[in-house]
């Protein structure tokens, strides 16, 4: 169940780079998402109990583990997100979040 979780909030986290989510805080919007999946569908399926009735040692080493692989997911999405994709033309522009500045125009932005 963990293996799975982890590569389907890796997904989440690709695709946030893609669209241009990255840096720290997207890593921690996906760790936050991670510990989100993973209490609801251990709650649903009756294999797990809520986190406030572990016990604390429990609970930091769970949040622990999945922090550390929001943390190391993120780079890793980031870095190969950055290599290429729909969105680089634009980011090519200028650097930085700006609101002047308009998308591409269609011919420019599918180059495939």
């Amino acid at each position: 169940m963990h293996l799975g979780q982890g590569a389907l909030i890796g997904v989440l986290r690709s695709t946030m780079a893609h669209v241009g989510l990255r840096g720290g805080w997207a890593s921690l919007m996906s760790t936050v998402a991670r510990l989100t999946n993973d209490q609801i569908l251990e709650n649903a399926t009756g294999v797990g109990a809520p986190p406030q009735t572990w016990p604390r040692r429990e609970l930091a080493v769970d949040v622990l583990h999945k922090s550390i692989y929001g943390l190391v997911t993120g780079p890793v999405a980031d870095a190969l997100a950055a290599r290429g994709g729909p969105g680089q033309p634009h980011a090519a522009k200028e650097r930085g979040r700006r609101s002047d500045i308009g998308p591409l125009p269609r011919e420019e932005a599918f180059t495939r």
